[in-house]
């Protein structure tokens, strides 16, 4: 899920420092967020470079994450994590009380607090949540500038944990399973649900500004009797959380949890924007504008579908070493011959959108947008760019459904088609966890795991 920020973050460099192909045509993430090299614009900063295609590369679109999950990894992975289930179910339908990073008003630091926990209700889920990360909407909505403040509130949305206990009518998970929490859901039975096209529930799609249960209306964390609110039907900076059925997937019992929990949000939305709706073809040009977790994970996306080309875009003036007077959009179809073929445009900030979009060729340029903007924003462009056959298409969480594509992308990673391991920038204790926020706010890395439990 990306957010609105000020301005588009560009970590980029010519594709073959961001990625390259091993002997047998699998992929690999190189460099990190302060080596990748940059350029300077008014507004946006790129690179530009050339990747070859292999043949053999698989295209991981929703479809095939589906395939994918229904294989067993066969390599045994070390996990220290105790999954007996006796031990997890020893507290079912009890109240539990551990720790949670709580958040007493707008842009305080998380304070560590013991909350009470109350059991799952019907088709409920509660999770002792063992890695977390911070992403950028949980910062967003933690300073509420811009939103509608509700504290206090326990946030946190990317993670992955084991069941400990389930409510009345779950049937598909029990103690033990190895899950990792979404802020988006799939109930199965609604229109979108049964939708090829669409991810978005009826019953379970994001609400930034619930923060109880759907099922009735009541906050599952309390602190001497006083309800903490929930973020985003997750949750997940507590030891233990309660989560709607609809929106846990259950992956493979040998995935690490450090590693996958980033699934659960960024590296999802980002790949899922450019392979399941900006879809380019063999060969494409495609331009990613913004490039943290999300744009980079995008990046990802555009070298597995085979892109020949990728440019990245963006105005972190710390990391840039040239001038372009005009603008970014004129810059690209002048390189490019008349634009890109693709442009995924990942920060939220409306000028970026609309520069993203007349970025692309006229006649097949496809512009995919996945940043959310503020309330008030409005993307103003002449309609002769839509006349000339430039299509603008929006994403949510990359039109993966959580339960039915999650599990496949965890099988990627276990098979070594997927690199995670370098979008993991810095790791702090759960105690420590203002640092994430400190390493948000000096745009320091990518992502920030939070070891909650043991």
């Amino acid at each position: 899920m990306a957010s609105s920020v000020a301005g588009a973050e560009v970590v980029t460099g010519k594709v073959s420092v961001l990625s390259k192909r091993d002997h047998l045509g699998k992929s690999t993430i190189q460099g990190n967020h302060q080596s990748l090299l940059q350029a300077k614009l008014p507004y946006s900063k790129t690179n530009w470079g050339c990747r070859p295609y292999k043949e053999n590369t698989k295209l991981y679109c929703r479809r095939s994450c589906r395939m994918q999950s229904a294989q067993t990894h066969k390599k045994p992975i070390e996990d220290t994590i105790d999954l007996s289930s006796k031990l997890l179910s020893s507290t079912a339908g009890q109240v539990i009380t551990c720790k949670a990073a709580v958040a007493w008003g707008p842009g305080q630091p998380l304070k560590i607090e013991e909350v009470q926990v109350a059991p799952p209700q019907a088709m409920e889920v509660r999770i002792k949540v063992y890695y977390t990360a911070l992403c950028r909407t949980d910062f967003v909505f933690w300073e509420a500038k811009g939103q509608t403040p509700l504290f206090p509130r326990i946030f946190g949305h990317e993670a992955a944990g084991v069941v400990e206990s389930v409510g009345e009518g779950v049937t598909d998970l029990k103690p033990g399973d190895k899950v990792l929490p979404v802020f988006t859901g799939e109930c199965k039975e609604c229109r979108h649900c049964k939708s090829e096209d669409s991810n978005m529930c009826d019953l379970l799609r994001i609400n930034s500004g619930r923060g109880v249960m759907i099922s009735d209306g009541k906050s599952r964390f309390s602190i001497d009797g006083k309800p903490i609110y929930h973020f985003v039907g997750t949750s997940t900076f507590s030891e233990y959380t309660v989560v709607h059925v609809g929106c846990v997937a259950k992956i493979n019992p040998e995935a690490p949890l450090d590693k996958v929990c980033i699934l659960s949000c960024g590296v999802a939305t980002g790949m899922g924007a450019t392979l399941n709706v900006g879809k380019p073809k063999k060969g494409s040009t495609v331009a990613i504008f913004g490039l943290g977790s999300v744009g980079l994970a995008a990046a990802e996306g555009a070298r597995i579908a085979g892109a020949s080309q990728i440019i990245g875009i963006g105005s972190n003036s710390a990391k840039f070493e040239q001038d372009y007077e005009k603008p970014i959009q004129q810059v690209i179809a002048e390189r490019t011959d008349g634009g890109v073929d693709c442009s995924i445009e990942c920060t939220g900030n409306v000028k970026t959108m609309i520069q993203a979009f007349e970025s692309c060729h006229d006649g097949w340029g496809v512009s995919v947008l996945v940043g959310v903007p503020h309330s008030e924003a409005v993307f103003a462009t002449h309609p002769v760019n839509f006349l000339n056959e430039r299509t603008l298409k929006g994403t949510f969480f990359g039109n993966y459904k959580p339960r039915s594509d999650l599990p496949g992308l965890v099988e990627m990673y276990l098979n070594k088609e997927l690199e995670l391991d370098k979008f993991i920038t810095h790791e702090v204790s759960f105690a420590d966890i203002n640092k994430a926020f400190d390493y948000m706010t000096n745009r320091e890395g990518l992502r920030t795991l939070i070891k909650v439990a043991d």
